[in-house]
């Protein structure tokens, strides 16, 4: 069985609707969602409502990433504290939390922070940054024993992240896979690709994973996102065309 495992949308419909194709091509049977569905995207309303429907016509599971708790949270003392930090990520978290409606919101908010789920023999951990937070990094980069501490006390054979925008894998000593599915709807690369990941589960419970990068209309997304004229959103529109960091400088 073929499942598609997402993450990272950030209201990017073109990205989404190019990732859908793909993954109806590759015959998958299932889709996961690891969260993080609009926030400082084009559309994060419209993105919203697109999960909705999937979730009601398809097999499309979701847990919640640390940017829908935000929107879901967002208050006076969240915008405050990443004006400090980041001015353009509180101006487009202040914008969002205006469109996205109370009815989409309520949504994000019943998601649910992390899931386990057994197919075929494989259990499977959903989180969207680490088994321990929402917000902690499974980057590249990580010393093994960083990895193993991160998934401490889990029993997954299989973990699944995101929140990094970067894809990579790991195989611990502890005879776990992490792997970090990258990002639909911001990748954080030269190259304007959106990237997920899909797991080939067999019956004898053996499996396989790969990583699909796919083109989308990058400029259109681009455009959209500038339009919404919150301050600071045309350095995330071109961070969508070109992104050679984490945050819009």
């Amino acid at each position: 069985m073929k499942i598609a495992v997402i993450s990272d949308i950030h209201g990017n419909m073109q990205a989404l609707n190019a990732v859908l194709k793909d993954i109806e091509k590759e015959g998958c049977k299932k889709i996961l969602c690891l969260g993080d569905l609009a926030m400082a995207g084009p559309e994060p309303s419209e993105t919203i409502n697109k999960i909705q429907e999937l979730i009601k016509t398809t097999d499309f599971t979701c847990i919640q990433g640390n940017t829908d708790e935000m929107i879901v949270n967002c208050d006076n003392k969240i915008i405050h504290m990443l004006l400090e930090n980041n001015p353009v990520m509180a101006h487009a978290l202040e914008c969002d939390a205006t469109i996205v409606t109370e009815e989409q919101k309520a949504f994000l908010k019943n998601l649910p922070p992390k899931m386990e789920l057994d197919i075929n023999g494989v259990k499977i951990l959903l989180v969207h940054g680490s088994p321990r937070k929402n917000n902690e990094n499974i980057y590249a980069d990580l010393k093994i024993e960083e990895v193993e501490e991160m998934i401490s006390g889990t029993d997954a054979d299989v973990i699944f992240c995101g929140h990094t925008h970067v894809p990579c894998g790991y195989q611990t000593n502890t005879k776990q896979t992490v792997v970090n599915v990258g990002s639909v709807g911001r990748p954080f690369s030269e190259e304007p690709k959106s990237c997920y990941a899909i797991i080939d589960i067999e019956t004898d419970s053996s499996f396989t994973i790969k990583h699909n990068l796919v083109d989308y209309d990058v400029k259109t997304a681009s455009s959209i996102l500038e339009g919404r004229g919150f301050e600071g959103s045309e350095k995330l529109a071109a961070m969508l065309i070109h992104a050679t960091s984490r945050y819009p400088q």
